[in-house]
Parts: C-alpha cells; sequence; structure tokens
C-alpha cells in the first residue's frame, strides 16, 4: 500500500521534529459525523481518553460531545478540568484511594466484577455527597476481535463480569451495564455482540437507566455503516427503554494527525537504512505492538519504488526498527518524513524510554495551513518521573 502524499496538504518543512501535528479540520469533520449518530440515534458519545487525550482540542471536542470516560484518576481528572461535561470511569479495578478521589470526578463508575462492587459501594455511601450512577462491566462472551492481545472477550479474560456470577442483590443497586468487546470494528460487529449481550443479560437491561456500548466502533473510518449504527441503537432503545452511550477514541482522532520526523543519519547493512529521530519502540509502540505497519506519505512497500530503505528509530533496542519503505528518490539527511494517521494510542502510549525526548504536541489550521506547537517536552519530563 501506498499513501498518496497529497492527503497530508501541509508544508512541514519548518516543523520541528519530532511532531505530532493534528488537523483541526479533520478532527471537526469526525466529531461532526459523531454528532449525527448522537441526534439521529438519540445516543452518547463519549471522548476514550485512553485513546486520545490531547487536551489543547478539548474546546473543539466540546463543542460535539457530552463528555470522556476515564480508566484512571488522572485520567477523569484531566476531564473534569479540561474537557467538562460528563466524566465516567471504568477500569480493571480500583484501589480505596483512587476509588475516593473518583467519586468526587465521575459521574458514572463502572465496576469490573460484582466483589469489587460489593468492597466500594460502602465507601461511597458513607463518604459520598454528590450524586454518582454506578455501572457494571459485564462479559458476554462473544468474539469479535482477531487479535487476542486486543479482545476482552478473550478466554480468561480478566474484562467484565459473566452473567452467573451476578447476585441480584447486585443489579437491584445497578443503575447501568457496560460492554466493550470491539477493536476498529464495524456496525456489523455491533449487530452481532448485541444479539449475544441480549441473550446473556435480556432478563436485567430492562431494569437498567442505562447501557454502555464500550468502544472499538470504528464509526468514522471510511466505508462504516453508519445508518445501520443508528438503526441497531434506535431499536435497542426502543425496545428497553434506556439511555445508550459509546465511548470510542480512536473515532473521534482517527485520520486526523500525523507525526513528523527527520532522517538523522544513513548507513549501510546488506542493504540502506535510515536513522529517525522519531521511535517505534518510544513514539510509535503499536507498530510493534499490535502490530501494524504505519504508513508514510509519498512511500511504497519494499521494491514498490526505485530507492528502498529500512527504517529505524534512535532507542539502542535492538529491535526498535519502523520498517522497511521505499522511495521515488534516494533519502537525505535532514529530510522530512511524514507518518501517516498518528493521532489515536499514540501521544497517550509514548514513553521517554533511553531519555529520547517526546514528540512536541501541536496543531495545524485547515485554513491557514499554519501549524502551532502546543507543547514541547525537555529533560524535566524525562526526570521527573524517575525520581
Amino acid at each position: 500500500m501506498t499513501v498518496n502524499a497529497m492527503d497530508w496538504p501541509y508544508d512541514v518543512s519548518d516543523v520541528e521534529t519530532p511532531a505530532f501535528l493534528v488537523d483541526t479540520g479533520a478532527l471537526r469533520r469526525n466529531l461532526a459525523i459523531l454528532k449525527r449518530v448522537q441526534d439521529e440515534a438519540d445516543c452518547k458519545i463519549l471522548l476514550a481518553l485512553k485513546g486520545f487525550a490531547m487536551w489543547a482540542v478539548a474546546p473543539i471536542v466540546r463543542e460535539y460531545l457530552p463528555g470522556v470516560t476515564s480508566s484512571s484518576v488522572d485520567e477523569a481528572r484531566l476531564g473534569r478540568e479540561e474537557f467538562g461535561g460528563e466524566v465516567h470511569a471504568c477500569a480493571p479495578a480500583y484501589s480505596d484511594a483512587d476509588f475516593r478521589e473518583l467519586i468526587w470526578l465521575c459521574d458514572h463508575i463502572v465496576f469490573n466484577s460484582p466483589s469489587q462492587a460489593a468492597r466500594l459501594l460502602p465507601i461511597y455511601e458513607a463518604e459520598g455527597k454528590r450524586a454518582v450512577s454506578f455501572g457494571l462491566r459485564v462479559n458476554h462472551g462473544h468474539r469479535e476481535v482477531e487479535t487476542e492481545l486486543y479482545d476482552p472477550s478473550a478466554p480468561r479474560s480478566r474484562l467484565g463480569a459473566l452473567r452467573e456470577t451476578i447476585p441480584d442483590a447486585l443489579i437491584a443497586r445497578l443503575d447501568g451495564l457496560h460492554f466493550h468487546s470491539l477493536c476498529e470494528l464495524g456496525a456489523d460487529a455491533l449487530e452481532r455482540t448485541l444479539v449475544a449481550f441480549e441473550a446473556q443479560f435480556g432478563d436485567v437491561i430492562g431494569r437498567m437507566k442505562w447501557i454502555n456500548f464500550g468502544g472499538g466502533h470504528h464509526i468514522t473510518r471510511p466505508g462504516y455503516d453508519v445508518d445501520g449504527l443508528i438503526a441497531l441503537i434506535r431499536a435497542f432503545k426502543q425496545r428497553y427503554n434506556v439511555e445508550v452511550y459509546l465511548e470510542p477514541g480512536e473515532a473521534i482522532a482517527i485520520r486526523t494527525g500525523v507525526l513528523v520526523a527527520s532522517v538523522l543519519d544513513l548507513i549501510e547493512n546488506n542493504g540502506p537504512i535510515a536513522i529517525l529521530d522519531t521511535s517505534a519502540t518510544a513514539h510509535m509502540p503499536d507498530t510493534l505492538e499490535m502490530p501494524y505497519r504505519a504508513e508514510i506519505y509519498g512511500a511504497g512497500l519494499p521494491g514498490a519504488k526505485a530507492h528502498t530503505y529500512r527504517l529505524g528509530g534512535l532507542t539502542c533496542l535492538a529491535g526498535d526498527v519502523i520498517g522497511d519503505y521505499s522511495f521515488d528518490a534516494p533519502l537525505t539527511i535532514g529530510q522530512k518524513l511524514v507518518f501517516a494517521d498518528m493521532s489515536h494510542y499514540t501521544m497517550v502510549k509514548t514513553t521517554t524510554f533511553n531519555g529520547v525526548r517526546l514528540p512536541s504536541i501541536g496543531t495545524v489550521d485547515p485554513a491557514t495551513g499554519k501549524h502551532t506547537i502546543h507543547r514541547r517536552f525537555g529533560y524535566e519530563d524525562y526526570k521527573g518521573r524517575l525520581g
């Protein structure tokens, strides 16, 4: 596959690298699609901060979405302070201390197990002085995700409660149920999932105030059946008379931004190798974890174009290799390369391994093509997490 070089229409010649840049026009296009789903399906869509937490664009997100969902105290606090609106939490477990903070930050808190709910609800009843809606994450056992690392319904998953483990006494204390079992999937996968979910939990859905369909919905991906999603949600609401939430992270940020990097060195070892000022390990770990091939504007598969290079990262890890790519012309030291679709699950996963500095974070104004850097990172960011 070759990404069309014209897909990123902005000049990067003066960008300090490495840097993440988000096109605010593309972000608004995604958010407009989600707003349409909310309006036509009468549901709420939350930004999952685990996928995209760039708070510099929070004012834009607030125009379209009613709130965020978090998986930790710090995410919840960021949601409360920067994004506003509703703040939800769902995590595999909460410590007593974290729970005590979350009840002051969150509007919804989802427990991962009945035992967790039984242990923590008394804390809220004793100390809570603001209204919090509580739910339970459930596991319907239906599998749609091919990569087991990302499959919440994989065998012996630690995520969500099986129906037979949930006592009736707990159900009476809950406002909602939450399932999250998709990853980069379409409305057809959700349709099959709802069949499984209703078969397992149909006896309690109608007793709830809300149902959260979780994330993994690729709503803004080209070709996604948006009309089908709207129909599914409307039919579900008609059957059960509950409020419906969705909480994608990737759907908000997909195809909105890039990672701009520069060539630092060119070497030869059974073929040309280019060392970049970025890193697969530290800056785009999903290329190793998922794994997937990052695309570069204007580049092709090995051998597809005249000049093929192995692109290596800046850390000392031997496996810090981004991949093999071909180009129309030889690479040169100082040349900028633009990695496509690098907004989601990138900034939130970066590390300072080896003391390599994190990429700067910025936006591009589609009206002018000018970029603004909102955050630069330095020594204190590295030192501050190791004291």
